[in-house]
């Protein structure tokens, strides 16, 4: 399945709710299985971004789901980054000219 990092940046709604954050990220787990996904890894960071996850879906379209889905709720901003393995972007590399 390919591979998405998630970036996530709180809203002004996700921060004064920000104690019920714990549930919104098992909801969102259980929305990304839902959606044929699986989340692999959720983290809470410093600096630009406020969360960071990776995960798998079956497609772009399942992603893009998820995605605004989780957007609609109004807790979070989300910025999707499609990943390809070492070897996905060697196979890629071959077919330049």
């Amino acid at each position: 399945m390919p591979t998405y990092i998630g970036l996530y940046k709180l809203t002004d709604q996700g921060i004064k709710t920000i104690k019920d954050a714990p549930g919104r990220v098992e909801d969102a787990i259980k929305g990304a299985e839902a959606l044929g996904g699986k989340v692999i890894g959720v983290y809470s960071v410093m600096g630009e971004y406020d969360y960071v996850t990776i995960g798998e879906f079956p497609s772009d379209e399942s992603q893009m789901t998820f995605a605004m889905a989780l957007g609609s709720k109004g807790t979070v901003r989300t910025t999707t980054l499609k990943a390809f393995t070492k070897e996905e972007f060697a196979e890629i590399v071959k077919k330049l000219p």
